[in-house]
């Protein structure tokens, strides 16, 4: 007899809420905004270490990259820093920040795994990043995967914003060559899925993944303000301009998470044995997997509730279809 699961985080004030418009809209369109979600101290404090890690310099650089990646000057240049939520208590806030980890919860949920961060700073003339999908960098299966990426200044056509293909989620993942990490689909599933050249490449003719978002409608740009978050899918079609301003930057903060019952064959700072997940954070809920618990002591808002003591087994009805009945436990 099967035990009944009723999720619920420990309750806490000011929860955001989804609404279901905002849910459909994620599922159908593969992203949703929710405007001025974070508050305007949750937003300086992450601006601030933005600044921190701008000042920095390329000392700041956690991960080297070479060979043809079309981002490794970014990455060499610091104007993008991966996993400061290891280093740093504020960025570790930031992942973990409660409102996110809210909408998170609903469309992906109810279990919850942090898994990545990034700072993007994008001075006058830098940053940029070609056509991709984020799943084909980070695995998971089931393939639970999303992006939240936290506006921290306004960002727009002119200062490097994203842009998105709508509905380009219901598309498979496909397999770039050069980008390792095992696959997103069972290999043989597809007749037809074919890889894809220069991923992330900036140059919509060498970025063979370009081919795919030209069989949409035009990508649109997400505009936003300072607080806005974009909730986006990991199938998305989406990329960047560099800022061709010249006095502005694009501070931003991005973040990834996944269902925390999938498999995640993944790690930035790498993993021992055959999953990563035992160095990703349980942010919401419970697994029945391993998990790493917030280095810095952030506040995490678990599973709170109890185990139904009633049992569910599936019973044959008068109509002879088969209904999952729950039988109250006596005493």
């Amino acid at each position: 007899m099967g035990i009944a699961y009723t999720p619920k985080s420990r309750e806490r004030a000011g929860r955001y809420r989804v609404s279901v418009d905002e849910y459909r809209h994620y599922y159908r369109e593969g992203y949703v905004i929710v405007r001025g979600l974070l508050p305007a101290d949750a937003v300086t404090e992450l601006f601030d270490l933005a600044e921190r890690t701008r000042k920095a310099g390329p000392a700041a650089g956690r991960a080297e990259r070479g060979g043809n990646d079309p981002l490794r000057e970014e990455f060499a240049s610091a104007t993008r820093v991966h996993m400061l939520s290891r280093i740093d208590a504020a960025a570790e806030r930031g992942l973990l920040n409660p409102l996110v980890l809210d909408v998170i919860e609903a469309l992906v949920g109810p279990d919850v795994y942090a898994l990545q961060s990034m700072m993007f700073i994008n001075p006058p003339g830098r940053g940029g990043q070609g056509w991709h999908q984020d799943a084909c960098y980070i695995k998971t299966h089931p393939d639970t995967l999303i992006g939240a990426w936290i506006a921290l200044e306004r960002a727009d056509e002119e200062n490097g914003c994203l842009w998105v293909v709508p509905r380009s989620h219901h598309e498979p993942v496909y397999p770039p060559v050069g980008v390792g990490g095992g696959n997103v689909h069972a290999l043989d599933s597809f007749r037809d899925l074919n890889e894809v050249h220069n991923v992330s490449h900036l140059d919509d003719e060498v970025n063979t993944l370009s081919r795919v978002a030209a069989s949409y409608p035009p990508p649109v740009p997400v505009v936003l303000e300072p607080g806005d978050v974009l909730f986006f899918h990991s199938h998305l079609l989406h990329r960047s301009y560099p800022n061709r301003t010249a006095d502005r930057f694009r501070r931003s903060y991005v973040c990834h998470y996944c269902n925390a019952r999938s498999w995640v064959p993944w790690d930035h700072d790498g993993y021992e044995g055959d999953s990563g997940n035992y160095r990703q954070i349980l942010a919401r809920g419970r697994t029945h997997l391993p998990y790493a618990e917030p280095a810095f002591g952030t506040e995490v808002f678990l599973f709170d509730g109890e185990d139904s003591a009633d049992s569910v087994q599936m019973m044959g009805m008068v109509d002879g279809t088969m209904m999952p009945v729950v039988r109250k436990k006596e005493g």
